[in-house]
């Protein structure tokens, strides 16, 4: 670290989580309520709660802080309440409609739902305007672009009151001469309206995919142009030394310069940083296979990482939208300590997807909800503390909890009010079960072979129950877990993708060095990215991948090389090493088949230094930690057990607790089952691991 502080904000449908971490290896860990109308609200309150804490001002927190870092829910939530941009789109003529074609595809669980409904459009028909044009799959022009036909789209567009257009012709990304001179046009035409080119956005072969991601770009980018502004005019406006940096979805730091141009890489920026934050936390304990499950007030977002890679994506349908550009796969379930319990119209308990979010809130929070959450049941079942959260500067209300349970659950179904709570508490944890076997049992992958790594505020109190269900025996949880996304993000690196087309089977002549010749051109413009924004040949990290199939497939399988020279003696090594990829995807290889790429990627990250790892000092048993007792329901028959709590600010390193327990940490409650026991190691991580 090069001056005192490093700050991350991660800004949440319920709370927003500020770390500050100093150069000594402290680390504070501060909530705001979230302000989904203004998010810069929540930054302000949060940076006056550092302030008393550090008895520093805002501005003097901020202008000695090397990196402040905001992850951003705003691009999410504007695609959920489709709250984006008006779009006009700009495509080859005859191609108008491929949008709503989607290659004749229905998201996966509904394709034979007959009255499943079909997407609603970002932009509408009207708005859709095909240009004569073509370009065919060798690069050659077929028909040259009448420039007219651009004019009158942006015509149109200028009636219609369009603020940003996206620009997408098939064969872009091999001859992209069209594409450049329509938006010269649009320019020209449309002075200050934001404009998405989809060769520049996502140069990858598949025209669906491309089109697709520069609507959703443009669609968002208005929004996040905005925010972006905004922020950076917040903290330059407290002094801030160094240019904001904003988090991906693609697990890497960019500044707002960059992001405002790529919208669609901040929509899922918030889960993102969960897997860094995972690996950091896990690295004590030798774990390098890792499921991360972040469970916050509004949804439960699950990753998976093995042998200490993350599993990214491309080219996937988001909230039901095609995205082409990388993106950490993070599976998110409407799981979180707000949602909702409702009967449904076959009399049976439900929980979420609804959630109650930050306003009103919980019945409990006393600020106007009335629908019964799953902190209302946590609360009645004694895990939460009645005094209140985050250091009770958030006053719980115990008799709003139990009318909430009874008006809207226990009597519809003739249960008490504490069997009602204990089923919210089951069936939330099932529904998170559900969610971690689809990304690993689903996909081939042995769950126990795995440790959980707990992040979110209300994660905790429902992490042995899950453990237990599916058979994990190992459970970290940092003493951070509130925020961990936000720590994730001040312990990442910037990080840029860099993509090419490469149509061409690896048998063709000269198909090594033109290879060679694609990767040194993207790394070159990386490099000069990144060194623009500071870091030397001796920061920069890179990362090769080729997109590949055999002839003749439909889809093709994500393969990483060695960086490196490619010659002729580097093909058979990468023919390899694609075998074996789609042998462990598809549980088979075709060592005989021709093979082709069709896509390359240099992803190029720029270094950045941690801060110093958190330590604790030795402990004085946890009987020195002990502040009380509540009375605590861990099953459905049995009756109420008076149950021992732990002050976890007075636990050191070593110190261990023997369940039934709860550990109350300022932002996080630790509910440690019976047959479980927790242990405080150095690093601020609580190993749960059942009884021997």
């Amino acid at each position: 670290m090069r001056t005192r502080y490093r700050l991350g904000v991660d800004a949440g449908g319920t709370f927003t989580d500020f770390v500050l971490a100093d150069r000594d290896g402290g680390v504070r860990l501060f909530k705001a309520l979230s302000t989904p109308d203004d998010p810069t609200r929540a930054i302000e309150a949060g940076l006056a709660l550092i302030a008393e804490a550090t008895g520093e001002s805002p501005e003097a927190v901020v202008s000695q802080a090397d990196l402040c870092i905001n992850g951003t829910t705003v691009g999410l939530n504007a695609l959920i309440q489709h709250k984006g941009a008006k779009v006009g789109l700009i495509c080859t003529r005859g191609h108008e409609d491929s949008l709503e074609i989607r290659l004749g595809h229905k998201e996966d669980g509904y394709r034979y739902d007959p009255e499943y409904p079909p997407a609603t459009m970002l932009v509408p028909r009207y708005l859709r305007r095909g240009v004569t044009e073509r370009v065919i799959s060798t690069g050659a022009v077929h028909t040259p672009m009448v420039e007219d036909d651009v004019r009158a789209a942006c015509a149109l567009f200028r009636k219609e009151g369009v603020e940003a257009v996206a620009l997408s012709f098939v064969w872009s990304v091999l001859n992209p001469a069209h594409e450049r001179r329509a938006a010269e046009i649009v320019r020209e035409e449309l002075p200050g309206v934001p404009l998405t080119v989809g060769s520049d956005l996502y140069p990858q072969v598949r025209e669906y995919t491309r089109t697709s991601t520069a609507v959703v770009n443009a669609y968002l980018g208005p929004i996040m142009a905005a925010y972006v502004a905004a922020v950076d005019r917040w903290f330059r406006g407290l002094g801030a030394q160094n240019p904001v940096r904003y988090f991906q979805s693609n697990g890497g730091l960019a500044t707002g310069e960059v992001l405002g141009g790529r919208a669609v890489y901040a929509i899922n920026s918030g889960p993102a940083s969960a897997p860094r934050a995972g690996l950091y936390v896990a690295e004590p304990f030798g774990a390098k296979n890792l499921i991360t499950v972040d469970m916050g007030g509004t949804s439960f977002d699950i990753t998976m990482t093995k042998n200490g890679v993350t599993a990214v994506h491309k080219n996937i349908d988001f909230l039901r939208y095609r995205i082409g550009v990388p993106m950490i796969a993070v599976e998110t379930l409407g799981a979180g300590g707000g949602s909702i319990g409702w009967i449904d119209d076959m009399g049976l308990l439900q929980m979420g997807p609804i959630s109650a979010g930050a306003a009103p809130g919980p019945a409990c929070y006393g600020q106007g909800g009335t629908r019964p959450t799953v902190s209302d049941a946590n609360l009645v079942l004694g895990y939460l503390n009645p005094e209140g959260l985050v250091g009770g500067r958030l006053p719980l209300d115990r008799a709003k909890a139990e009318d909430a349970i009874r008006r809207e659950v226990a009597e519809p179904l003739g249960i008490s009010v504490d069997r009602a709570a204990y089923g919210m508490f089951t069936i939330v944890t099932n529904n998170m079960v559900n969610g971690i076997r689809r990304v690993s049992v689903e996909k081939g992958e042995d769950p126990r072979d795995f440790a959980l790594v707990c992040a979110g505020g209300a994660t905790a109190a429902h992490v042995t129950a899950l453990a237990r269900e599916m058979g994990v025996s190992t459970v970290l949880i940092p003493k951070l877990a509130s925020g961990l996304c936000a720590f994730g993000q001040i312990i990442s690196d910037v990080k840029h993708n860099y993509m090419a087309p490469f149509p061409a089977r690896m048998d063709a002549e000269g198909v090594a060095e033109r290879l060679a010749e694609t990767f040194a051109a993207l790394e070159a413009e990386g490099a000069a990215e990144l060194g623009a924004d500071g870091f030397g040949p001796d920061r920069i990290r890179i990362r090769r991948t080729l997109d590949m199939r055999y002839v003749g497939q439909v889809h093709e399988c994500t393969v990483e090389i060695p960086v490196g020279p490619i010659d002729a003696a580097a093909l058979p090594s990468i023919r390899a090493a694609f075998d074996r990829r789609h042998r462990d995807l598809y549980t088979y290889d075709e060592p005989n088949s021709l093979v082709e790429i069709v896509n390359v990627e240099s992803v190029m990250e720029g270094v950045i230094d941690p801060p110093p790892p958190m330590r604790i000092a030795p402990g004085a048993g946890a009987e020195a930690a002990r502040k009380g007792e509540r009375a605590m329901m861990f099953s459905a028959d049995a009756d109420r057990r008076p149950t021992p709590i732990y002050d976890g600010a007075r636990l050191g390193a070593g110190d261990r607790v023997e369940g039934p327990a709860v550990i109350e940490e300022e932002t996080t409650t630790i509910v440690v089952e019976p047959g479980w026991t927790a242990t405080l190691h150095e690093t601020g991580v609580y190993l749960l691991k059942p009884a021997a």
